[in-house]
């Protein structure tokens, strides 16, 4: 279970982010996302250390590589506390990347992952997007 406090910062800090990008604002945007970085690492190894933290900070973090490097911690932590939503999610979005990447073996084994983890979940759609992309990317 995420610190309710976490979260809402975390969200508070991704709503933030994203309207520092909308507004082109590189340096509010760079400001805040150390801000969730700080989050992320003050919490790491600690009982307040969840996936959600780790998954923002991938979603925000530009260099695609270094995004897939948060985004696998992130998957580790949710394997960890075995949260088959952020499994999914954290699978999917990691394949996505890769596909950008040119790296799609490694993203249809995200996605076969992801499709095993979404058995257990009610995201209708986020079931619809692995599927759709594992099609795509598997079929001849």
């Amino acid at each position: 279970m995420v610190n309710t406090k976490i979260y809402k910062s975390v969200y508070i800090l991704a709503e933030e982010l994203l309207e520092a990008n909308n507004r082109h604002n590189q340096e509010a945007f760079d400001a805040l996302y150390i801000d969730l970085q700080t989050i992320c690492t003050d919490n790491e190894n600690t009982d307040k250390d969840h996936p959600v933290q780790w998954e923002t900070l991938a979603d925000f973090t530009e260099e695609l590589d270094e995004a897939l490097v948060i985004y696998q911690k992130a998957l580790e932590k949710a394997i960890k506390i075995n949260s088959k939503d952020f499994m999914s999610s954290i699978a999917f979005s990691m394949a996505v990347l890769q596909v950008e990447l040119g790296q799609i073996e490694a993203a249809v084994v995200n996605l076969q992952n992801a499709k095993i983890s979404a058995n257990k979940i009610e995201d209708k759609e986020l079931k619809n997007e692995i599927h759709d992309l594992l099609v795509e990317l598997t079929a001849e």
